[in-house]
């Protein structure tokens, strides 16, 4: 089963949309404020010898930081828009990029198949997702992390769409990034700062370290502060 057409035509329209190069969108902040502080987190987790596969990869910015630090960096997304973006914004060629749609369980195990087990960088995908497609979606994870294979996901805490909900209805409106991606019908969903962990452990995901740390988004607000998140993130696996 794959995910909604909702969701896939709301994704598509949002990248077709988007504007080019790095920084243009609301969540894709410099790495040196995402992935560059991700990395300590997870690294001494990861076996270097897998593959790493950044799924939701959107533009490819943090892909293209992390393939410098791995054997492979493939950068997967539900929308081909992104992957195109994603495409012409590495001229290097440093990391690769395809489509895929991670709560298809046949497209995830046929990456497998062609991968081995991989190592998973997950970043605010799954509050996007219906209920039933984080299940599948972690379900598929598994196969693809295999044995050996460890995922770092980062998602938005329960605290985060208060926040947001609060920008969206401010006196001027939601500020300029925050007004494209609901203007295309996409919406933090409900979900439980206990959900992320419960959902890995169901998938014989362990937790082996977890924390809270402020996702810095691309945006600002009126007084000119840059626009944070309550994050928090998980480092999961078989092994």
């Amino acid at each position: 089963m794959s995910a909604s057409s909702h969701d896939l035509q709301a994704w598509e329209s949002f990248w077709r949309a988007a504007p080019a190069g790095a920084g243009a969108v609301f969540w894709d902040a410099d790495p040196s404020l995402t992935a560059q502080l991700h990395l300590p987190l997870f690294d001494g987790h990861f076996d270097a010898g897998l593959p790493l596969v950044d799924l939701g990869c959107g533009n490819g910015t943090q892909t293209r930081y992390l393939a410098g630090r791995y054997r492979r960096a493939l950068g997967v997304d539900l929308s081909a828009a992104a992957v195109e973006h994603a495409r012409a914004d590495d001229a290097d060629g440093v990391a690769e990029y395809r489509r895929l749609d991670a709560a298809d369980g046949a497209a995830v195990r046929a990456l497998h198949a062609e991968l081995g087990d991989a190592n998973v960088y997950l970043r605010g995908v799954l509050h996007q997702c219906t209920p039933e497609d984080r299940s599948r979606i972690v379900a598929n994870l598994a196969v693809l992390l295999g044995a050996r294979g460890r995922i770092f996901a980062v998602e938005p805490a329960e605290a985060s769409k208060g926040i947001l909900m609060a920008l969206a209805r401010g006196p001027a409106g939601p500020p300029g990034k925050l007004r494209a991606i609901l203007a295309h019908g996409i919406a933090p969903g409900e979900m439980a700062d206990s959900e992320v962990p419960e959902l890995l452990r169901s998938q014989g995901l362990p937790v082996a370290a977890s924390g809270r740390l402020p996702l810095t988004t691309t945006e600002y607000r009126a007084d000119g502060t840059r626009i944070e998140l309550p994050t928090n993130w998980v480092v999961a696996g078989a092994g």
